[in-house]
């Protein structure tokens, strides 16, 4: 089973630094200008260290490291005197207006994969270059980001001190609450470990990290003639698998290709598919199209003009494929040909890439029900990928975990 463990993590110094100027989201949904801004912000933000860019040379990454090695030098990052783990709860509202909270902890989490562990991957992942984030633990020697777990393990959400005050707070650019919590007490991290440990682990979000994460250990034992001491281990943030803590929205699709067709009608011409019904433009853009794909049971295809038409894809046709509209509109596209797949969450932001001619259409997908991630958990089936998006999402700042 998963061993979770404290660590004595680096820290902004909190006489010095607001969390809310130095933390910020995670590196692959950043914009240029997103980073830009929060360079202005503060200095010494931490998506210098963590995200660095081809402009900073070809050994940005050891500047990376040199950064961070700075930072402590001069006391702007201070380590912890003892190992502890970090609570960390994220409060704010789902996509009907109502406020949700997901609270979970930071820690060190060991490594295996799959098939050596209980650690479970839950969906596939896309070709993606994974030499960035190699390349940056080599130069930092230092976990900089968390990867998000799911623990089938019950009441690890009543292990953490969420009633008392927190240890920082603050308010994003988003509305998003930010609380943390430092837990130090033995017998408190011995509880919470051991509830991690008692059942199995599904990675969320960070698959690739994680895959890094491994290679990178792998590298360090070779290195090292043996165990890979701290790189054995990696900085993850597990939160319960529950309704009650978990924000799901889906990932939609951008599709490249049939560019002289009506995709919509297409795909409704398909067996057992039909076309249900016409969304407006205003009514994708605000997101109220995904509450009339819940009463129709269909997907949307958005077009140039901004309007979507809503199809609904006949689940029989497929039976050995997870009931999910990912799947089903993977199916699909393949029937009707050759096409390119780009991902896209936010029904506005899709939109808005069809507008400007980024792809040919989109198609706007239901999310992923929590209940569906712990039956694909329990049967160590992948989903498809890209086919959930955590929300909020942690922000990178908060605890960094040294290597060395």
């Amino acid at each position: 089973m998963p061993r979770f463990a404290p660590f004595a993590g680096l820290r902004y110094d909190p006489a010095r630094f607001a969390p809310d100027d130095v933390t910020a989201p995670p590196y692959d949904v950043l914009s240029p200008a997103d980073r830009a801004a929060l360079v202005a912000r503060d200095p010494h933000n931490a998506v210098l260290v963590d995200l660095p860019v081809e402009q900073d040379g070809p050994d940005r990454y050891d500047a990376a490291g040199a950064r961070l090695r700075a930072w402590q030098a001069e006391g702007v990052l201070v380590q912890d005197p003892t190992p502890e783990l970090t609570a960390y709860r994220m409060t704010t509202t789902d996509d009907l207006g109502r406020p949700v909270a997901t609270l979970g902890v930071l820690g060190a989490l060991e490594l295996s994969r799959p098939g050596e562990g209980q650690i479970l991957p839950h969906e596939h992942t896309t070709p993606k270059a994974k030499s960035d984030r190699l390349d940056l633990l080599r130069g930092t020697r230092a976990n900089l980001s968390a990867i998000w777990g799911l623990s089938l393990a019950p009441g690890l959400t009543a292990l953490l001190p969420a009633d008392e005050a927190p240890f920082q707070s603050w308010t994003d650019e988003d509305g998003t609450l930010h609380e943390t919590w430092r837990i130090a007490d033995p017998a408190a991290i011995r509880a919470i470990g051991d509830a991690i440990g008692g059942a199995p682990l599904v990675i969320a979000d960070g698959h690739h990290r994680y895959e890094t994460s491994l290679a990178y250990r792998d590298e360090r034992r070779t290195a090292d003639g043996g165990a890979a001491g701290a790189a054995e281990s990696t900085l993850c943030y597990v939160v319960e698998l529950s309704d009650e803590q978990l924000t799901v929205r889906p990932i939609h699709r951008l599709v490249h290709g049939f560019a002289g067709d009506d995709l919509a009608e297409r795909l409704g011409a398909l067996p057992g598919a039909a076309v249900v019904g016409t969304a407006t433009a205003d009514e994708v853009a605000d997101g109220r199209v995904l509450v009339r794909l819940d009463e129709l049971d269909a997907v949307a295809v958005v077009g140039a003009d901004g309007t979507a038409t809503l199809v609904h894809l006949d689940p029989a046709r497929h039976p050995e494929l997870d009931d999910l509209d990912s799947a089903r509109v993977a199916a699909a596209l393949e029937e009707l040909g050759p096409h390119e797949l780009h991902y896209q969450h936010g029904t506005d932001r899709a939109q808005a890439a069809v507008r400007a001619g980024e792809a040919d259409w989109a198609i706007l997908i239901r999310p992923v029900t929590v209940a569906a991630i712990e039956a694909n958990a329990h049967t160590g089936h992948r989903m498809p990928p890209k086919s959930t998006f955590f929300h909020p999402k942690p922000r990178t700042g908060i605890v960094f975990r040294l290597l060395d």
